[in-house]
């Protein structure tokens, strides 16, 4: 039991402290890399819980591919961040009045919080228990709490089109195409007939229309 403390502490301390660090970081390189420290700390936190379904997934879905996409893309796009953060004074007003009111709203969510002593019974009441962990989560989470689910998923949509968006950088010289422009040509706009003289290329005779 004193092992599983220490373990459990020297995890929790690694993981609020690389949360921090994610933040505070200059360089967003640095906040990706203490982002996988955190995550692999919360791991170790899952898998002494008993959960290891959920450690494994924290290590081959957000470490091992959600952590290390962010770090390829913020080192291969090459984001100004100095000119994403021209407005910040700007705007900071109106952030400091939505963190506030978000405050307030935990703060009473943590003063009238109260832990039920039958919860633990409440949630393994249905849950069979000749099933391993992952069934037993999959039992749970596709079943009540579905709604939930896909609500996180949509989350994760917007967040992922919000990143898209502000990460997206139109260059003046790269030629685009333009469909609805495509789509609406027709043969008069595609090609165009020309009298040439005999004897007269398409160039002379185009040089002599300039002349007129």
């Amino acid at each position: 039991m004193i092992l599983s403390a220490l373990f459990f502490y020297l995890f929790a301390a690694v993981c609020v402290a690389s949360a921090v660090m994610v933040i505070v970081s200059r360089n967003p390189v640095h906040s990706v890399l203490f982002l996988i420290l955190a995550f692999v700390n919360a791991a170790g936190l899952f898998i002494l819980m008993g959960a290891e379904f959920l450690g494994m997934m924290l290590i081959v879905v957000y470490v091992g591919a959600v952590a290390v996409l962010f770090l390829f893309v913020i080192m291969m796009l090459d984001v100004d961040f100095v000119e994403l953060r021209e407005g910040f004074i700007q705007y900071l007003p109106i952030g400091i009045v939505i963190g506030g009111i978000f405050m307030f709203e935990l703060l009473l969510v943590v003063g009238a919080w109260v832990i039920n002593p039958q919860v633990t019974k409440t949630i393994t009441a249905a849950i069979p228990t000749n099933v391993s962990n992952t069934e037993a989560l999959g039992l749970v989470l596709y079943t009540k709490y579905i709604h939930y689910f896909q609500l996180a998923g949509m989350v994760l949509l917007v967040a992922m089109i919000g990143a898209i968006v502000l990460t997206l950088r139109h260059k003046a010289k790269v030629k685009r195409q333009n469909i609805n422009v495509q789509n609406a040509r027709t043969p008069e706009m595609a090609m165009a007939m020309r009298k040439v003289a005999s004897g007269q290329g398409l160039q002379d005779a185009d040089a002599a229309e300039w002349v007129k």
